[in-house]
């Protein structure tokens, strides 16, 4: 199986790859959004380690779970041949209806055929008050038009 765009990147190869990991992410689906991994792919998020795609689509699976109406931004910092560096923030409430921005970066590392085989993602989060949020499209992809992190000052 190939995932494309695929390593060695460019610069528009990276974005590329980049943008379609934030709309894997902003589909909220477990099972679509672990298809972009290795089968043995590690993670490590926050304090959490992962390996492999079962256990991927059970961590985003309980993440959602919990974070609901999640919408996630992310942009690229910096790329090698197959590696890319993002930072990205989130939005999202819990089932109290307390609304948090979730900000952080992810090291990524891809095989030949493009399925990302490891995920270092560093994260911090704080409370925010819903008039605070600025990410506001409806649930899903981000229209291309909204702002990024840099137009948003984040």
């Amino acid at each position: 199986m190939s995932r494309p765009p695929l390593p060695p990147y460019t610069l528009d190869t990276a974005i590329q790859k980049v943008r379609a990991a934030e709309d894997g992410w902003n589909s909220r689906d477990p099972a679509k959004v672990a298809q972009a991994y290795t089968v043995d792919s590690r993670w490590r998020n926050r304090a959490e380690f992962v390996t492999g795609r079962p256990a991927i689509e059970a961590f985003l699976a309980r993440k959602w779970a919990k974070e609901l109406d999640y919408r996630l931004i992310k942009e690229i910092w910096a790329y090698t041949e197959n590696r890319i560096a993002v930072r990205f923030a989130y939005e999202y409430h819990d089932d109290s209806g307390n609304w948090f921005r979730a900000y952080g970066n992810e090291n990524w590392e891809f095989d030949a055929d493009g399925l990302m085989r490891a995920r270092h993602a560093c994260i911090n989060e704080h409370p925010i008050k819903e008039s605070e949020r600025k990410f506001h499209w409806p649930l899903g992809r981000r229209p291309d038009d909204h702002p990024g992190l840099s137009d948003l000052g984040l």
